[in-house]
Parts: C-alpha cells; sequence; structure tokens
C-alpha cells in the first residue's frame, strides 16, 4: 500500500476541470472520479482541505469584465464555488467520506460558516473540509484563497490540479520549444510571469514557506501519486 509522505494537504481544483470535456457546467463521472483519490488518500490517515474554483459556472473579471462592476461581479463568483462545494460534497458523502462546508460568506442553511479552528477539528477527526466562497472578499482568486486557507490550517503542502501537467518556460499549447520545470522557486515563478497561479497566490505561498505542487488533473490517481511524494508536476518552492 501506497506511504503518503504528507499529513495535511490542500488540494485546489479548478471549476474547469470538474466540468469535463463539457468545459462548463458539472461532469459527474469526472467529480466521481476525483472524490474516489479523495475517499483512499483519507483511508491512508492523510486530512484533506479542498478548495475549488467557480469558472464552469461565472468567472468574475472574465465574464463580467467591462459590462458589470467588479465586485458585484467576484460575489457571483464565489457563489459559483458553493454551486461545486456541495456538488463535490454530495458526491463524497454517497461514497461514504464524512465532509463538511465551510462558506467565507455566511450561508448557514447550507453551509458552515468559515471558522479556522471548527475547520482543524475537522480535519483531524477525519472529515474532508470544502471551503467555498475563495476568501470571501472580491479582487482575489480561489487560487489565493487555497493558499490562504492552506497557511492557516498549516497545511503540509498546496496540491494545485489543473488542466496543464506542470509549470513551463512558456505556454506550450503556443510555443512547442516550451519546457517543463521539476522544480521551480517562488522567485522565478514571479520574475518570468509564469502562469502558475496569480502573483497575489504565489506571494502568499512564498512569504509563508508552503510548497505548491501543480500536477494535472487529466488523471485523478495523480491526487494520489502527489500525496505518496511521486515525481509527477512541478513543485514550486523555496531555494534548497
Amino acid at each position: 500500500m501506497e506511504k503518503p509522505v504528507y499529513k495535511r494537504v490542500l488540494l485546489k481544483v479548478s471549476g474547469e476541470a470538474l466540468a469535463g470535456e463539457k468545459h462548463t457546467g458539472l461532469d459527474f463521472e469526472v467529480i466521481g472520479q476525483v472524490c474516489d483519490v479523495i475517499k483512499e488518500c483519507v483511508a491512508l490517515g492523510v486530512q484533506v482541505g479542498l478548495v475549488v474554483g467557480g469558472g464552469n459556472f461565472w468567472r468574475g473579471v472574465k465574464d463580467g469584465g467591462g459590462r458589470m462592476e467588479r465586485t458585484r461581479a467576484d460575489h457571483m463568483g464565489m457563489m459559483a464555488t458553493v454551486l461545486n462545494c456541495l456538488a463535490v460534497a454530495d458526491m463524497l458523502e454517497q461514497k461514504g467520506v464524512d465532509v463538511r462546508v465551510q462558506t467565507a460568506i455566511e450561508m448557514r442553511a447550507i453551509a458552515e460558516p468559515y471558522i479556522r479552528s471548527k475547520a482543524i477539528r475537522h480535519l483531524e477527526k477525519g472529515r474532508v473540509v470544502i471551503f467555498g466562497c475563495g476568501t470571501g472578499n472580491p479582487y482575489f482568486s480561489t487560487d489565493t484563497a487555497a493558499v490562504l486557507r492552506a497557511a492557516e490550517i498549516n497545511a503540509d503542502v498546496i496540491l494545485l490540479a489543473k488542466n496543464i501537467d506542470g509549470v513551463y518556460s512558456a505556454d506550450p499549447m503556443k510555443d512547442p520549444t516550451a519546457v517543463k520545470y521539476d522544480t521551480i522557486t517562488y522567485d522565478d515563478v514571479l520574475a518570468q510571469h509564469l502562469q502558475v497561479m496569480d502573483s497575489t497566490a504565489t506571494s502568499l505561498s512564498m512569504d509563508n514557506h508552503i510548497p505548491v505542487l501543480l500536477f494535472a488533473l487529466k488523471d485523478p490517481k495523480n491526487i494520489l501519486r502527489a500525496v505518496c511524494g511521486e515525481k509527477i508536476g512541478t513543485i514550486v518552492k523555496e531555494e534548497a
């Protein structure tokens, strides 16, 4: 049986990834596969916090840009993350995983308000905690929310599951000569303006010394591989 190298992780999954090939809405087959792997991680004793994006329903800046006031557009994006949180929570429960949803904006009828000490208690009891509504503030991405929650719950690593298999020197879809990095420093990511996370999220992870492991969610088993220390994707960290 695989042996995890991390005790507590913060997994960030993009909303687009949950949409699968449809690129919008929810693909329950994909969500089910992700939840199967999360269940395996929990069975190994790993404490899992989860932040889900909302881009499969609404992206504040992109969808509302120029046509809506930014704060309101971002609030709509926060609501979109809650749709995903509830869908993932329901699927996890169907698979026998104990889960709690906490939101940065209070909506007590459907989720707990985010309380750090309560979230940590849930994790210690083996429950998966899904954090919704981003940071609860406009102008901040769900990547930044993932780093913030990772810092607050003292996560060992941020697992960034995206639609790309690592960090490249350029966009591999546009530049066939782009080189994939196995390891890169926060400073280099910021200096080269590489698309790992936005600069706010990258700076926050750097300031709090939290490594970020970016990998492709196309194979959900990559989550388990990452938890068990296999060399996949790209790890962003401080200088060795």
